[in-house]
């Protein structure tokens, strides 16, 4: 690992993507992840060009994709507590297109972690309540923390530790809310 410009870039990136999904384990609705997601996701992409991560910068184009789609649908429909048959549709389509980026971007078992990562994370956004997406977001951060040592981005590793630290706080507090509420 060579500390150039290159790599320095990428690392300031990685810092300003954590901040912003850290922020989406205590947003309240499911609106405010979406749009606090879709801005981390620009950024992350930026980071992984720079560290020529090829198969987390198609998951990124994917991610932008997803958080698209859902918050025109939220718009359109407005805010619903279930899921419907065009739900599942659309969740398949983005496993379909996953599987194909991820064929494309293979490099070895390790750079399907971000693959893994982003099926779950897409999964825990498509839910309507934002318990799963906080339950969800442990797995994930595993997964990410795991593709950052292949990528080797320290900042990366640091920051999604912290990320899962976030992501397990904002699910303590989602149940305490929902066992003070019965």
């Amino acid at each position: 690992m060579d500390w150039d410009l290159t790599y320095i870039l990428s690392q300031v990136f990685i810092i300003i993507n954590y901040i912003l999904l850290a922020l989406t384990y205590y947003a309240k609705d499911r609106k405010k992840v979406l749009i606090l997601s879709f801005l981390s996701i620009i950024v992350t992409g930026m980071s992984y060009i720079f560290l020529n991560a090829w198969s987390g910068l198609a998951m990124c184009v994917i991610a932008l994709i997803r958080n698209i789609i859902f918050l025109l649908d939220e718009k359109k429909n407005g805010k619903r507590e279930t899921i419907n048959k065009n739900d599942i549709v659309i969740l398949i389509i983005l496993y379909v297109i996953s599987i194909i980026s991820a064929i494309f971007t293979y490099d070895g078992f390790l750079s399907l972690l971000s693959v893994f990562a982003t099926v779950i994370y897409t999964y825990s956004v498509w839910q309507k309540k934002t318990i799963y997406y906080k339950l969800l977001g442990i797995p994930v951060g595993i997964l990410w923390i795991l593709y950052n040592l292949y990528i080797m981005s320290i900042f990366g590793i640091i920051l999604e530790a912290i990320l899962l630290i976030c992501s397990v706080t904002g699910y303590v507090l989602e149940i305490r809310k929902s066992t003070i509420k019965k």
